[in-house]
């Protein structure tokens, strides 16, 4: 669901780590899980309820906040900023699919 990203972002601030999303919105405490910013998802909901968690520089109590491409999370001395990665097309093939184009169905339904 998650994608640690290794290169600098024009978007992110200074001493962020970027983090792709493969879609949005996304539940806060669940970055905080998958990330390993906390250890379980127990975990996460209780440092979000005791107000532990910054969301863009403002403490966040709500465990289901809907985070969103563009956000910035800060926990226990960790700060990231969550990227929407590219989306993928209706030609876009994944392994193993194969995926005909809209000319190339048109071709055979002409033949």
């Amino acid at each position: 669901m998650t994608t640690p990203v290794s290169q600098p972002d024009a978007q992110a601030p200074n001493s962020f780590r970027v983090v792709e999303i493969s879609r949005e919105p996304i539940e806060l405490y669940k970055i905080l899980k998958f990330e390993g910013m906390a250890g379980s998802g127990g975990e996460a909901k209780a440092a979000v309820a005791s107000g532990e968690v910054l969301v863009n520089g403002k403490r966040e109590t709500q465990k289901r906040k809907k985070i969103v491409s563009g956000d910035r999370i800060e926990f226990n001395d960790e700060k990231i900023c969550i990227r929407l990665s590219s989306p993928i097309s209706e030609n876009t093939a994944l392994p193993g699919q194969n995926v005909n184009t809209e000319a190339e169905a048109q071709g055979s339904a002409k033949e």
